[in-house]
């Protein structure tokens, strides 16, 4: 007998999977970074700014983790004391300053980034070539999903 008949196993199954999965991989993520000494918040944003090939704006950086110039100032200076940023003069606006990823923040960076990318080459390499594609567009189908539902509310 079963306790809520409109319960869809698979989907119920697949739900279920997807948050063990993202679970683990955010312990491993976890684990990276107390082992490379860096907390999330500056994992963050050294990430952004490796997104941008190493060199962004503060206001750019802020757009990009969706938080105030204000808190991304108070990140900036937490990590230039660090060594992993710097802040230069603008090549393009004497007003401005561009923030850089330094070599030592670009190692940390890596070293941060390698330990999560082998689990999850890891895990994903279970499944052929072929099957990777058709779960990153069937994932990508339901993100857009979501996306679309939180608009909606």
């Amino acid at each position: 007998m079963t306790v809520l008949p409109d319960m869809n196993p698979d989907i119920e199954g697949a739900v279920t999977r997807m948050q063990k999965i993202t679970s683990h991989l955010g312990k491993v993520r976890e684990r990276s970074l107390v082992n490379h000494a860096l907390e999330r918040h500056e994992f963050d944003t050294l990430h952004k700014l490796a997104a941008r090939a190493g060199r962004a704006t503060p206001s750019e950086l802020a757009a990009d983790l969706d938080l105030a110039p204000a808190s991304v100032t108070g990140r900036l200076d937490a990590l230039e004391r660090r060594g992993f940023v710097r802040r230069t003069p603008s090549t393009k606006d004497r007003r401005r300053v561009d923030v850089e990823l330094t070599d030592s923040g670009r190692a940390i960076w890596l070293g941060a980034m390698d330990v999560v990318g082998h689990e999850e080459y890891r895990l994903l390499g279970v499944l052929s070539d072929d099957e990777r594609r058709a779960l990153s567009d069937m994932l990508r189908r339901i993100a857009l999903a979501a996306q679309s539902h939180e608009g909606a509310s």
